[in-house]
C-alpha cells in the first residue's frame, strides 16, 4: 500500500481522542504491518497508538478479536481506563478482563468472546496467567476463534528465553494475524533482552535462528571457570549499530525530549496487588476502625489516624503503639523496579513514610540482574528526607542535578523534599505512596516541573486496587485536601 493511502486511511478514521503528531506517525508506519513494535518511552501515549491501530484495523475488516497481554500492574488499566478512553465511539466491543476465577457469571463473561452481535472481542490478559494451563487454553481458543491482533505490554516480561510464559507466549503468538510490542524500554538490562520480544513478533525478523546466535553476534562472551566448569559470561557487547539499523525496520522509537506537542504534565496510574497477607491485615484494620467510629462522633484526627494504618499497609507495614513497626508481605517494591525497568533517564521516588523511604534505597542499591551482577548500585540513589543532614541534602541536589554523576534517583518525602529545591534533572516523577496534604503533593509535582525543564513531565502513581489508596489518589487529583475539608460523618466514607 502506498503512502498516500495509508495516510487517507489514518485521517479518514474517527479518532475519539485527539492524535498527537508522534502517535500519527508511528500509526503511519505500523498500522498495516503484520508484526510492529512501539518503543515509545512512558508518557508518550504508546496505549492510545495500539488502541488506535487495533480500531483501524477492525474498520477495514481485517481482525474482529485483539488479545492484550500486560503486567499484573498495568492490564487492568487496559480494562478501565485506555480502551474505553480511547477506542472509536462507532465501535461496539465486548471486553472480558481476565482472571483465575471460575464463577457461574465469569464463565459466562468469558463465553460472551465467542457470541456474535459484538462488533470487536477484546480479551485482556496478566502475563502470569500464561504460566498456568488454564490461561493457556483459553488464550489458544481465543486465538482460534478469532482473526486477531495480539499484543504484549511491558513486553520485557518476556525477555527471557527460558521462562516457561515466554514458551508459551511465542507459540500463540503464531496463531495470531498481527502481532505488536509495547515497552519504553526494550533493553533493561542487556540489549540481549530484544531477541525474545523480536522473536515473539516474528521469530525471522532479527535473521538469527536462535537466541545463541544471536547472542554470539552482538555479545562478547569470555570463559571462566566456577567449580572445575569451564561456563561462558557475556563480558561486553558488539555490532549495536548494525542491530539498531535492523530495528529501525519494524519499529518506532519515541522519546519524550523528542515530542515537543505533549503536554507538560502526563498522569500514570500503576496498579499494585495486595498480597495475601496484606488483605488479611487490611480488611481486620478496616473492620476495628469502622467499629472504633461506630456510634461516636468521628473527628478529623481520629479518622485520619485509622486512614493512616490502612495506608501503611498497602504500603507493606504496619507501625505499633510501640513505636516498632510489623513488615507485611507486599508487591509496592517489585512494582516501582518494573517502573524504574521502563523509565529512561533520571527519576525521583517520594514515599510518604521514612521506613520505605529506607526500603527503596536498599532495593534499588541492591537489585540484580539475571547474571547476579548489579542493576543500578548504590551510587545511583540519593536520599533527601528528614534524618538527613543540610550538608547531605545540599550533596544530594548537586549530584542528581550533575548530567555527569552516576546518580539517577532522588528519592525523599515531600514532608522534606517538597520545597524550595530544583530537581529538573528529573522528567519522571513516581509516587510511591501518597499523603493526604494537597499542598505537599503540588510543591512535590514542582519540584521537576518548574523554569529549567525542557521535558515533559511524567507523574506516576502507585496504587494499592480496592483500597484507601485509590481514595486518596482520586481526591488528590480532584484537588480535594483530605486532611481540611472532608469532616465529621463523611471521614467514615474514607475508611
Amino acid at each position: 500500500m502506498n503512502v498516500n493511502r495509508k495516510n487517507k486511511i489514518i485521517m479518514e478514521y474517527k479518532f475519539k481522542t485527539k492524535p498527537y503528531k508522534h502517535q500519527l506517525s508511528a500509526l503511519e508506519k505500523s498500522w498495516d504491518k503484520q508484526e510492529f513494535a512501539y518503543f515509545m518511552e512512558m508518557g508518550t501515549g504508546k496505549s492510545k497508538v495500539l488502541v488506535d491501530n487495533m480500531a483501524i484495523l477492525y474498520d477495514k475488516g481485517k481482525i474482529n478479536g485483539a488479545l492484550i497481554i500486560a503486567p499484573k500492574g498495568v492490564y487492568n488499566n487496559w480494562y478501565t481506563q485506555e480502551i474505553p478512553n480511547h477506542l472509536a465511539s462507532h465501535i461496539q466491543p465486548k471486553m472480558v478482563l481476565w482472571t483465575a476465577s471460575s464463577s457461574k457469571s465469569k464463565l459466562k463473561e468469558y463465553d460472551s468472546l465467542f457470541e456474535t452481535g459484538y462488533d470487536l472481542h477484546i480479551l485482556i490478559m496478566n502475563v502470569e496467567s500464561f504460566s498456568t494451563k488454564k490461561g493457556l487454553d483459553f488464550a489458544g481458543k481465543f486465538l482460534r476463534t478469532h482473526r486477531t491482533l495480539m499484543a504484549v505490554d511491558e513486553s520485557t516480561s518476556i525477555k527471557t528465553p527460558t521462562a516457561k510464559r515466554t514458551k508459551a507466549i511465542l507459540t500463540l503468538g503464531k496463531l495470531a494475524y498481527y502481532r505488536r510490542i509495547l515497552t519504553g524500554s526494550p533493553v533493561t538490562k542487556s540489549p540481549l533482552d530484544l531477541y525474545t520480544q523480536c522473536a515473539f513478533l516474528n521469530e525471522h525478523l532479527l535473521g538469527f535462528s536462535s537466541y545463541y546466535t544471536f547472542r554470539n553476534r552482538y555479545a562478547t562472551l569470555l570463559d571462566r571457570n566456577f567449580g572445575g566448569r569451564k561456563v561462558q559470561i557475556v563480558g561486553g557487547y558488539k555490532r549495536l549499530d548494525e542491530l539498531a539499523q535492523i530495528l529501525k525496520a519494524f519499529s518506532d522509537r519515541v522519546l519524550k525530549e523528542n515530542c515537543l506537542d505533549l503536554p507538560p504534565k502526563i498522569y500514570i496510574e500503576r496498579q499494585v496487588e495486595l498480597t495475601e497477607e496484606q488483605s488479611k491485615a487490611y480488611a481486620t484494620m478496616k473492620s476495628a476502625a469502622l467499629a472504633t467510629l461506630r456510634g461516636k462522633m468521628a473527628t478529623a484526627p481520629h479518622v485520619l489516624t485509622q486512614m493512616m494504618r490502612l495506608h501503611q499497609i498497602t504500603c507493606g507495614h504496619l507501625k505499633n503503639d510501640d513505636g516498632t513497626t510489623t513488615e507485611i508481605k507486599s508487591n509496592r517494591l517489585k512494582e516501582l523496579l518494573k517502573v524504574l525497568e521502563d523509565t529512561n533517564g533520571k527519576a525521583i521516588i517520594w514515599a510518604n513514610y521514612i521506613h520505605d523511604i529506607e526500603n527503596i534505597v536498599e532495593a534499588i542499591s541492591t537489585a540484580k540482574n539475571e547474571d547476579q551482577q548489579l542493576t543500578y548500585g548504590a551510587k545511583s540513589v540519593v536520599q533527601y528526607y528528614g534524618a538527613t543532614s543540610s550538608e547531605d541534602r545540599a550533596k544530594a541536589i548537586e549530584k542528581f542535578q550533575d548530567p555527569n554523576s552516576d546518580a539517577r534517583f532522588f528519592v525523599g518525602n515531600p514532608q522534606t523534599g517538597g520545597y524550595g529545591i530544583t530537581l529538573t534533572a528529573a522528567s519522571n516523577v513516581i509516587y510511591y505512596s501518597n499523603g493526604y496534604d494537597l499542598e505537599k503533593r503540588l510543591q512535590s509535582e514542582d519540584r521537576a516541573h518548574r523554569i529549567g525543564q525542557k521535558k515533559s513531565v511524567t507523574y506516576v502513581d502507585l496504587v494499592a486496587t480496592k483500597t484507601i489508596d485509590e481514595k486518596i489518589k482520586k481526591a488528590l487529583r480532584k484537588k480535594i485536601n483530605i486532611a481540611t475539608e472532608v469532616m465529621g460523618e463523611e471521614l467514615r466514607d474514607w475508611i
